[in-house]
C-alpha cells in the first residue's frame, strides 16, 4: 500500500513539475491541446432550448441577472459556462437528457 502511495506522489509531483516548466514556456514534452470555443449567442442558444430565461438559467446553474447580462450584451460567459453553452447550442436538451434520468 504505501509503494502505491509512494508511486502515486512521485506520479503527481512530476506532472506538477511539468505543468510549471510549461507555463513558463518551455517545452516538456507533454501533450497540449487548444480547443476553440465560440463566441456563443447566448439568447438564440436559450431560445432554441424552449426554456425561459428562469429555467434556463436554473438549467445551467447560474443567476437569472446573469443569463440577462450575458443575453443584453453586458457580460460575457467565461470558462466552463462558455463551454457549456458550446454544448447546448450543438445539443439543447443536452443537460436534460443527461442529469434528469
Amino acid at each position: 500500500m504505501e509503494s502505491d502511495m509512494t508511486n502515486a506522489a512521485t506520479s503527481i509531483k512530476k506532472g506538477l513539475q511539468e505543468a510549471l516548466t510549461h507555463a513558463k514556456g518551455h517545452k516538456t514534452g507533454a501533450w497540449v491541446h487548444h480547443i476553440e470555443v465560440p463566441e456563443p449567442d447566448v439568447a438564440a442558444i436559450r431560445e432554441r432550448s424552449g426554456l425561459s430565461q428562469a429555467e434556463f438559467a436554473c438549467s445551467i446553474g447560474v443567476a437569472v441577472g446573469t443569463l440577462r447580462g450575458w443575453e443584453q450584451g453586458r457580460r460575457r460567459p467565461e470558462g466552463a459556462a462558455r463551454v457549456l453553452l458550446a454544448l447546448i447550442e450543438r445539443r439543447p436538451r443536452i443537460v436534460q437528457d443527461e442529469l434528469l434520468t
